[in-house]
C-alpha cells in the first residue's frame, strides 16, 4: 500500500507544470488610463482568448494593463488608454473586426503584432506574439463594441 502511494506522489509531482515565469509589463505612455472607458472595459475582460488564459502580472502592473498566457508562451497584452501611434494616418490601412476599427503594427524583428482600437473614445492596443491568430483580436472587438461607442477614426495628417 505504501509503495502505491508513493508512486502516485511521484507521478503527481511530475506531472505538475513547471512554474511560469514571472510575468513584468513595462509601463508606456497611457495618458487616459484612468478614464471611466478604461475602467469599464478592464471590467468586462474575458478570463480566456482563444487558448490564452488571463493572468495576474508581477507588480507593479501599470494601470489598465491585462495579460493573458498560454503555457510558457509569449503572453498577449492589453493596454487601454494609449496614444495612437504616429503611424496612423490619412491613407493608412484599418481592419474592421466585428464593427471595431483595428490599426495593426508589426515589429519586423520579434514579429509581434500590436492592434490599435482607432474608432472609439480611448485607444486600446492588444499586442500579440506571432502565430497567434485572430481569435484574441475577434473576442477583444465583441468586448469593446458592446462596452464603448463607436467614435469618427481620427488619423494623423498625411506624411
Amino acid at each position: 500500500m505504501a509503495a502505491a502511494a508513493a508512486v502516485l506522489v511521484i507521478a503527481a509531482t511530475r506531472s505538475k507544470p513547471p512554474p511560469q515565469r514571472a510575468l513584468l509589463i513595462p509601463a508606456v505612455s497611457a495618458p487616459q488610463a484612468n478614464s471611466p472607458e478604461c475602467a469599464t472595459l478592464m471590467a468586462t475582460l474575458p478570463d480566456r482568448l482563444g487558448d490564452y488564459q488571463r493572468t495576474t502580472p508581477a507588480a507593479p502592473v501599470p494601470p489598465a494593463t491585462a495579460a493573458w498566457r498560454s503555457g510558457d508562451t509569449e503572453p498577449i497584452l492589453l493596454r487601454c488608454g494609449v496614444g495612437q501611434p504616429a503611424d496612423f494616418v490619412v491613407g493608412a490601412p484599418i481592419q474592421i473586426v466585428n464593427t471595431v476599427q483595428w490599426f495593426r503594427v508589426t515589429e519586423q524583428a520579434t514579429g509581434r503584432s500590436t492592434w490599435f482600437v482607432v474608432d472609439r473614445p480611448v485607444s486600446v492596443a492588444l499586442t500579440l506574439p506571432p502565430g497567434t491568430g485572430a481569435t484574441p483580436v475577434q473576442e477583444v472587438s465583441d468586448v469593446v463594441a458592446a462596452k464603448l461607442p463607436a467614435v469618427p477614426i481620427r488619423p494623423g495628417p498625411p506624411r
